[in-house]
């Protein structure tokens, strides 16, 4: 307290995602934090089953037990100050159900805490890299949303400066993210006009999810500040690509991470890879048609999919080929790991990590080979299989998935699958703009 009113803080944001990876927060009085830290603060646990338009979706344990409480604790080890908010710092939240004292079930970190026991338990500790991309758009009142794309500049694929980017968004957001201490490296301007990448560096995995969570909801908070929209979905335009959420994953062979070994690394094993990474991938495979439930997570993600977009929509992995569904970077040693390219980035960065490392895991159990890798330019139908190509497969991919659900815990995936199959029937039932367009003049 002292240290925080020395520093002129005089309020504590305490934030924590739903399950589609929105931030929740409540700003706290520096004087009534030791109260919010003791005895929590109570928010409603619809908040989960709550949609972006705010209809509260009938998920157990919500509506039908009367809108019930849950707790939300600051945690205090992730304090941090706001660059661009003075006098603010923010903090993540641990949440739990005040009726039985256990994290709420659909608490998106404690989910992927309960994953990484698991890891723990076969002496793994995953290491994640997160790579984001997102699009920048400005106001526009003539179009339908009332946003346009910040700048319409074409091939300006990873440049900086001024040529892509007039306003001088990335440099300034680089800087400002710096100063939050979240772990960013570096950025650019991606291949569509208005379109951003920013790179995090690796960690333990709950800390990289934490740091993409918080990455996700500043860029979207200093879009707002210049009145400018930061957007993750994953295809915002029909004459761009999609935004891609990229894990680079490796694991560590001990939980003391002065000098534990990259057990991903094996000289002697084929193409440099241990048996442990091999099988990694080979679960990953195995459980993606499920893993794609989680990592494309709307009805707007499978727009992203598609020839010649470099998104993944085969099941296959290759060295050094970003033309597959999983990369393996050329760097070996310390360096070693794979380049999941399935996620896009409007997904949950807790629930994305989650189910690749629970996938994983199940493949090291397993003990099964990949198949060979792919050779040359992919997207054939005849050396690998599809993987769901919209939302409704994917969530029935992930329900028969028995192997993959019972580590992410049946409370969750029946809420998960709840609150999105509620989704898609919103979806089905409204008429769209393109619908309007090809019918109404005609018939």
């Amino acid at each position: 307290m002292q240290r925080l009113a020395a520093d002129g803080i005089d309020v504590v944001r305490v934030t924590y995602p739903d399950l589609i990876g929105t931030d929740r927060a409540r700003d706290v009085l520096l004087d009534h934090l030791p109260s919010a830290c003791d005895h929590g603060l109570a928010f409603c646990r619809a908040v989960y089953h709550t949609s972006p338009q705010g209809h509260v979706v009938p998920v157990s344990g919500g509506l039908d037990a009367g809108l019930p409480d849950i707790t939300v604790r600051p945690d205090l080890d992730t304090l941090v100050p706001l660059p661009w908010e003075p006098g603010v710092a923010s903090c993540l939240a641990d949440v739990t159900d005040p009726a039985t004292g256990l994290p709420a079930p659909e608490s998106p970190r404690d989910l992927l805490r309960t994953v990484l026991d698991r890891c723990a338990e076969h002496g793994l500790r995953p290491v994640v890299g997160p790579e984001l991309e997102y699009f920048l758009c400005a106001e526009d009142p003539a179009s339908p949303s009332g946003w346009k794309r910040y700048s319409s500049a074409t091939g300006v694929v990873y440049t900086a400066g001024l040529r892509a980017d007039g306003d001088n968004h990335l440099l300034r957001t680089l800087r400002l993210l710096r100063d939050m201490n979240i772990g960013v490296t570096s950025g650019n301007h991606e291949f569509d006009g208005s379109q951003f990448e920013i790179n995090l560096t690796h960690s333990d995995a709950l800390s990289a999810a934490d740091r993409a969570f918080r990455f996700k909801s500043a860029i979207k908070e200093l879009a707002r500040q210049e009145g400018k929209l930061a957007t993750f979905m994953a295809k915002p335009f029909n004459d761009a690509g999609g935004s891609g959420f990229h894990l680079h994953l490796s694991c560590d062979s001990s939980s003391d991470e002065e000098g534990a070994g990259n057990s991903f690394d094996d000289p002697a094993g084929p193409y440099g890879l241990s048996a442990t990474a091999r099988h990694a991938v080979a679960g990953i495979l195995a459980h993606a048609p499920a893993l794609a439930a989680l990592a494309n997570p709307t009805v707007n993600s499978y727009r992203r999919f598609g020839p010649d977009t470099l998104a993944p929509w085969l099941i296959d992995w290759g060295l050094d080929n970003r033309s597959a569904m999983i990369r393996i970077p050329p760097e070996r040693g310390s360096g070693a790991r794979f380049e999941l390219r399935l996620g896009d980035a409007s997904a949950n960065p807790y629930l994305l990590i989650a189910g690749t490392v629970a996938a994983a895991l199940l493949g090291v159990l397993t003990g099964e080979e990949p198949p060979a890798p792919l050779e040359g330019y992919g997207y054939d139908t005849a050396k690998a299989a599809m993987l769901p190509m919209n939302l409704p497969a994917a969530l029935n991919a992930l329900e028969a998935d028995t192997e993959l659900t019972d580590i992410l815990g049946k409370d969750f995936t029946a809420s998960f699958l709840s609150y999105k199959r509620n989704e898609i029937e919103r979806f089905q039932r409204h008429v769209t703009d393109w619908e309007f367009t090809e019918y109404a003049y005609h018939l």
